[in-house]
C-alpha cells in the first residue's frame, strides 16, 4: 500500500483482567495494520492496568493512558476523539472480540462511499469463555429521529468505525451512562446528520453474557424514557411519546419478573439467531488466529 489510511481504534477498560488480553489480541490480528490504539484505564482495581501496559510497553503503536479516575464510559469515549491522532476512529469495547478483517471491511466501505459518516456491524454472541452462542446480522437501512424515539435501532455502538469529524459534530453526553449511544443516535438525527452504513457480516463478536443483567437493563430502559421525555418535542406528538414510553415500562416489569424467576436467560436467546456449521468454522478459524499472535 502505497499511501496507507491510518486510523484511531480507541478501547477504553474498567475491571476487565479476563477479557482484555484478548481484545488486544484480536486488534494485533487486523489484516489492516496501520493504527494507534489509544487504551484508555477508567480507574481499574484489578489487574487490567498491568495487562494494558504490558502491551503497551512492546508495541509502539499502542498508547496507554491512566489517570486514576472513574469517569464512566461516555466521558472516556469523549476523550479518545480528542485523543485521536487519525481522521477514522474505530471503537470496541474491552470484554469483546472482533474479526481479522473487521478494520479493512469497515475502512474501505467509508471511503468507497463519501456521503456516509461512519460504518457498523453485525455480530456474533459470545459466552464468558468465548463460546459461540448466536448471530445477529446486521440490517442496512437509515434511522430516523422518530423511529429511534420508537426504540429501533439498528446499529451496534460498539461496531462503530466513524469518521472523527463527525464525532466533532456529534459528542457523547457524559451524563448519561447508561444510554449514551442511543442518545447520540437521536442528537445526530435531529440535525439530518445520521448517515450511515451497517455491514450485515458479523465481523465484531459481542459477549452479551456481561450485559445481560438486571442492573443495566433496567438502568438502561429509564436513561431510554429520559432521553424520549427530554427530546420528542418537534417530532412526536405527546400521545405516541407516551406510547413509547409505556412499551420501555413493559420492557422494565418484564425483565424484573424473568430477574425473579431466574429465567434472564431467555433475554440471551431472543437477542441472537442460531448459528450454523459454516459460522463455526468461521469463528474457530478466526479464534486460531487471534491466539496465536505473539508480541
Amino acid at each position: 500500500m502505497n499511501n496507507p489510511t491510518y486510523i484511531t481504534i480507541g478501547l477504553p477498560f474498567y475491571n476487565v483482567e479476563n477479557y482484555l488480553s484478548g481484545a488486544i489480541q484480536s486488534i494485533l490480528a487486523q489484516t489492516h495494520p496501520y493504527w494507534e490504539l489509544i487504551l484508555v484505564d477508567d480507574g481499574s482495581t484489578d489487574k487490567s492496568l498491568e495487562i494494558a501496559r504490558s502491551y503497551a510497553e512492546k508495541d509502539d503503536r499502542i498508547r496507554l493512558i491512566s489517570d486514576g479516575s472513574n469517569k464512566r464510559l461516555p466521558a472516556r469515549l469523549n476523550q479518545i476523539i480528542k485523543e485521536a491522532k487519525y481522521d477514522y476512529i474505530a471503537r470496541m469495547d474491552s470484554d469483546d472480540l472482533m474479526s481479522t478483517d473487521r478494520i479493512e471491511k469497515q475502512l474501505k466501505t467509508l471511503i468507497d462511499n463519501h456521503h456516509i459518516d461512519f460504518v457498523t456491524t453485525g455480530c456474533l454472541t459470545i459466552g464468558k469463555n468465548n463460546e459461540l452462542t448466536g448471530i445477529k446480522t446486521g440490517k442496512n437501512y437509515q434511522m430516523s429521529a422518530e423511529s429511534i424515539l420508537g426504540g429501533l435501532t439498528n446499529l451496534l455502538h460498539a461496531s462503530l468505525l466513524a469518521k472523527k469529524e463527525w464525532y466533532y459534530r456529534n459528542t457523547y453526553n457524559e451524563k448519561n451512562v447508561f444510554a449514551e449511544d442511543y442518545e447520540l443516535w437521536l442528537n445526530a438525527a435531529k440535525k439530518n446528520d445520521l448517515n450511515y452504513i451497517v455491514l450485515e457480516e458479523p465481523l465484531y463478536w459481542y459477549r452479551v453474557i456481561e450485559n445481560v443483567t438486571i442492573d443495566k437493563l433496567t438502568k438502561g430502559y429509564n436513561s431510554q424514557i429520559k432521553v424520549i421525555n427530554n427530546n420528542y418535542k418537534g417530532i412526536i406528538s405527546e400521545k405516541n411519546k407516551n406510547k413509547n414510553i409505556k412499551k420501555f415500562k413493559i420492557k422494565i416489569l418484564t425483565v424484573k419478573i424473568l430477574d425473579k424467576l431466574g429465567l434472564l436467560n431467555i433475554l440471551l436467546k431472543r437477542r441472537s439467531q442460531k448459528y450454523n456449521l459454516e459460522h463455526i468454522e468461521y469463528y474457530n478459524q478466526e479464534i486460531s488466529i487471534i491466539n496465536n499472535i505473539k508480541i
